[in-house]
């Protein structure tokens, strides 16, 4: 690349930043008289096969305002080439009008110098959010001291959180031997931490998967802890002698709509980010299948 290029890139990386910004500021300014002040974007990891170009210009097709980008270990970005990668993954998505707006990485810690670089390089692009990586529990060793050292752990994140401007999420995960899948523990983990720098990544299948009908408690404790918002759909499926559940289409499964009633009363101004974790097709099947399960969100958040 000549450097009369590569200065226009940086360029154009920065003028996001700054746009972003500016974006972020007249959402807040909207506030509750708003029917919808939330971005509303796409974790890419349903198409992280294609290429930035093709990624950029499905997310307009579909009319997502921008994509949370996996950035880890098999990502859509790797870590390693993140420094050349995520720029141009910004780039791409920018002459689309849409915006990488939240990361999601293996961090769960401050003491990891490459990851707290690339935290550092999210926050030169303007990349706001991004969630933590996900932590299981060691068997046979005392939950609350494991939670304990979580709590540890997070409060040092929090602080490289606040000098970069940024703000990390702990997503609630069903699982059996998952941190966060009980959702408390993750209230224990964070709630001494302030939420702009460090809170939850509130994921409202996951809670139901997990907790049935108490979804409503844990939407209660942890809304104040709200940075982000993930929406997908699940039903109960029978296989041989056991019940999983089985990702499907927004409206077709377990997740309430009611949900989204108490989110609009809520203080929550952080982006919701739309997982697809069913088979989504190719093609037109694909385009129509996405447009569909957008639409479904965007009513549910607009009633």
């Amino acid at each position: 690349m000549k450097q009369s290029q590569a200065i226009s890139r940086r360029q154009f990386v920065q003028n996001l930043a700054v746009t972003g910004a500016s974006l972020a500021l007249g959402r807040a300014a909207q506030g509750a008289g708003s029917a919808q002040p939330w971005p509303v974007i796409v974790f890419s990891k349903a198409f992280q096969e294609l290429s930035y170009e093709d990624t950029a210009a499905l997310v307009a097709e579909v009319g997502w305002d921008g994509i949370e980008c996996p950035v880890r270990k098999g990502g859509q970005v790797v870590p390693e080439r993140a420094a050349d990668d995520l720029p141009r993954m910004v780039e791409a998505l920018g002459k689309q009008g849409r915006k990488l707006v939240m990361m999601t990485t293996d961090i769960t810690g401050a003491g990891n110098p490459a990851q707290v670089k690339l935290l550092e390089l999210a926050s030169k692009l303007g990349i706001r959010h991004y969630r933590l990586g996900a932590v299981s529990y060691t068997v046979g060793k005392s939950l609350g001291a494991q939670i304990a050292e979580r709590k540890a752990a997070l409060k040092d994140l929090a602080a490289v959180n606040r000098d970069l401007g940024l703000c990390g999420g702990f997503q609630n995960h069903s699982g059996s031997n998952t941190m966060g899948a009980p959702v408390w523990d993750i209230y224990e983990a964070i709630r001494e931490l302030d939420p702009r720098h460090l809170g939850i990544f509130f994921d409202i299948a996951h809670a139901t998967v997990e907790g049935g009908y108490a979804w409503t408690l844990h939407a209660r404790l942890m809304e104040p802890y709200y940075a982000s918002v993930y929406v997908k759909d699940f039903a109960w499926k029978k296989t041989n002698r056991s019940w999983n559940a089985a990702w499907c289409p927004l409206g077709e499964g377990m997740v309430n709509p009611a949900f989204f009633q108490t989110l609009k009363k809520s203080a929550f101004q952080g982006p919701v980010s739309h997982h697809l974790e069913y088979p989504i097709g190719q093609g037109a099947e694909r385009l129509a299948l996405l447009k569909r399960d957008l639409a479904t969100l965007r009513g549910w958040l607009a009633r």
